[in-house]
């Protein structure tokens, strides 16, 4: 056989009755799955409309979501193992499908057009090592999966909604990457009386081909065995096709079109809702489920990814982010298949979610940014919490901060003109932002207003402006409660309220910068006030709007953590940092200033100027396990063991790469402070480490002074 003749016979023993058989086959195959995908998608234009635009630049989001899903960037995330096995199964199962297209290109369109075939010679031979090539890593990968799942039995990839589904997914795609090389080795054991040398070309195939040859199985045997064997894999082939839209293997498609339609800022701005009395605000049915949230529905892969990182599962509350979006799947599914309903979610009785559930949420996004199809809890449990608070289901003490808000514009409950009381122990003069123009408007926020050992950070920043020589200034009385958490736990309106006041606050004031003591009100500030849009409260006279249209619409005020500006003083030398302190620290990222908005360096670099020496705890940056504080958790009650913060402690005791012991928690956020001095209390720490603010390191560096 010469080069050129070099090539494979595609239907060898099958007949022309077994061809015609194998693609009515294969239509009725395509048929259903194009009608399964049709279905699916049809579902998501019953949804209701989402709030934020998906579609626009679709070009550059397919384009995006192309380099997210091939470079399998986000499997890799907290382990290695874990996208080291996906790649090799995303990229083996892509070559097989391309590679069968290619033949199906050349045998039912260039072949029958031109009277030849390009499936031969060195096309032939190369085809045939890059599929075996592919399909050994697609096998690799598929048997990682499996002694990851039934060996190890690694605890996340298993749980509540853990079904057969899975175990068949997995396992025919074993079937199908090792009955293809099963196949091959036939083939090549049984055409021409036995293996020829160009074969060596698919290497596995060969390779198994020799092993049957050794086990006795002659050329004959294998040339009337291969029928059998080409059906059966066909048939699990045409089977898996059909099956995917159906089953969980539809997520290679619909986890595609999440990544796609995913909003880059999602979490840290939520959906706005109707504030008409009488509008549907939360999820009570089916119909309130967003096209969006479908898709993320039907995108979940059940790997549990969210639930590993989440620190209310870990502590015990309960919360599994997984059960929940799978949870509403269900609940979902039996109502489109017209069974009876329950709540969605409420506080005892029967109901889909548990208030307790949503109640554990700590709004920390580890969840989200753990998940490697981009599926957007928060925004489930947002409308979720809303339709609590809707109902009434709130509990007795989130509805006394909100009972406090309404009075007093804070959180505490304490009068307005308590509020600057702090300033009135530092032996100068904290300026007036009303009364006189600053660089920065200082909003120092409810704790480090109210709370005592929160103010001694606000008095350490204090001093540090100060130090620095910046105009800077504060509302005093003027100053509200930001309203970040609240709206978390579902109270739109108080939200509204508060952030209009506040805006109005600012509005009096000539400035250039807005300053935050918190990281929670940064964040809100800086991503959910400019999506107010205040003419709809216009005529509303519960609300006073303070702008037409939308605030900061044109982001002609700058919004920053205090640690951004301080390290930029640094940086310009304005600010003269001594590096004279020795401590032996770490540093906490807060959820709100890291995972929600990319800052993590700025406070390591105050933490250097000072001469400390900073230590790094496993779970850092990106991967930072949170206090427990956020979405509202600082002011519920939890019988839990160990508590988040607790657990934090032990790692920065016991984790981080320190010769010496670690004497400082370093934190740059009230809400850290006030749960990380509970957790030194309640974990048995209080020997052994220190909490201490940024900003009191600064001003110890700068004072000379502890």
């Amino acid at each position: 056989m010469t080069e050129g003749e070099v090539t494979r016979e595609t239907f060898w023993k099958i007949g022309t009755v077994g061809e015609a058989i194998f693609w009515y086959l294969a239509v009725l195959a395509i048929l259903v799955f194009v009608y399964g995908v049709y279905s699916r998608f049809s579902r998501y234009t019953a949804g209701s409309a989402d709030p934020f635009d998906r579609l626009s630049n679709i070009g550059t989001r397919i384009r995006t979501a192309g380099k997210i899903a091939t470079s399998n960037e986000k499997q890799f995330d907290r382990d290695f193992v874990g996208g080291v096995m996906h790649a090799f199964i995303f990229w083996g199962f892509l070559t097989l499908l391309i590679g069968t297209t290619i033949l199906a290109i050349d045998l039912d369109i260039y072949e029958p057009l031109t009277g030849e075939s390009f499936y031969t010679g060195t096309f032939f031979l190369s085809y045939s090592f890059v599929m075996d090539s592919m399909g050994l890593l697609f096998v690799a990968g598929i048997s990682i999966a499996i002694y990851r799942r039934y060996v190890v039995r690694n605890e996340r990839l298993w749980g509540k909604h853990t079904s057969y589904e899975d175990d068949l997914f997995v396992w025919s795609l074993f079937a199908l990457g090792v009955g293809g090389f099963l196949l091959e080795g036939m083939r090549i054991l049984g055409q021409a009386g036995g293996p020829q040398g160009f074969e060596q070309a698919s290497f596995v195939g060969y390779f198994t081909a020799s092993v049957f040859r050794i086990g006795g199985l002659s050329s004959a045997g294998a040339e009337a065995v291969y029928p059998v064997v080409w059906w059966s894999h066909t048939v699990v082939a045409l089977w898996f096709i059909a099956w995917i839209p159906y089953a969980k293997p539809f997520h290679m498609i619909s986890s595609f079109a999440n990544v796609v339609t995913r909003d880059p800022d999602a979490g840290k701005r939520l959906p706005g809702q109707p504030l008409d009395p009488g509008a549907d605000t939360g999820l009570d049915d089916v119909d309130d489920f967003t096209w969006k949230q479908i898709l993320d529905q039907d995108a979940c892969t059940k790997c549990g990814r969210c639930s590993s990182v989440c620190p209310a599962n870990a502590s015990g509350r309960p919360l599994d982010p997984r059960d929940v979006i799978l949870d509403l799947k269900s609940y979902r599914e039996d109502r489109d298949a017209g069974d009876d309903s329950v709540p969605i979610i409420a506080d005892g009785g029967t109901s889909v979610i548990d208030a307790h559930t949503m109640e554990s949420c700590m709004s920390c996004m580890a969840c989200m940014d753990a998940c490697p199809v981009e599926i957007e809890h928060l925004t489930h449990f947002t409308d979720m919490n809303r339709q609590l608070t809707e109902q009434g289901d709130v509990d007795s003490n989130v509805q006394d901060v909100f009972q406090n808000l309404m009075q007093q514009g804070n959180t505490f409950g304490e009068s307005a003109r308590n509020r600057p009381d702090w300033t009135e122990e530092l032996d100068f003069e904290v300026p007036d932002a009303r009364e006189q123009p600053v660089d920065y408007l200082w909003y120092v926020g409810d704790y480090p207003s109210y709370d005592g050992r929160n103010q001694e950070v606000a008095k350490a920043l204090a001093r540090v402006f100060e130090a620095a020589d910046i105009e800077y200034g504060i509302l005093y009385e003027d100053e509200v409660y930001d309203g970040n958490d609240i709206r978390r736990l579902g109270e739109e309106l108080l939200y509204v309220d508060q952030a209009s006041q506040l805006i109005g606050a600012f509005e009096q004031c000539e400035f250039e910068t807005v300053v935050c003591t918190d990281p929670h009100s940064y964040n809100t500030i800086t991503n959910e006030y400019s999506e107010i849009d205040f003419d709809e409260f216009a005529d509303d006279p519960m609300l006073e709007a303070p702008v037409e249209g939308y605030w900061n619409e044109d982001d002609e005020i700058d919004i920053a953590h205090y640690t951004q500006v301080v390290e930029e003083l640094v940086e310009s030398g304005q600010l003269d940092v001594p590096d004279t302190l020795e401590y032996t620290v770490t540093y906490h990222d807060p959820c709100h200033l890291g995972r929600y908005n990319d800052e993590y360096e700025a406070p390591r670099a105050l933490v250097r100027a000072t001469g400390c020496d900073l230590h790094e705890m496993p779970r850092n940056r990106s991967d930072s396990f949170c206090c427990g504080g956020g979405g509202g958790g600082l002011w519920l009650d939890y019988d839990e063991e160990p508590k988040p913060s607790e657990e934090r402690l032990r790692e920065a005791l016991e984790d981080t790469d320190a010769d010496d012991d670690i004497e400082k928690f370093v934190v740059a956020c009230p809400m850290c402070m006030t749960m990380y001095e509970d957790g030194r209390k309640t974990g048995g720490y209080e020997d052994d480490i220190e909490i201490v603010g940024t900003t009191e390191l600064l001003a110890e560096a700068i004072e000379g002074t502890a």
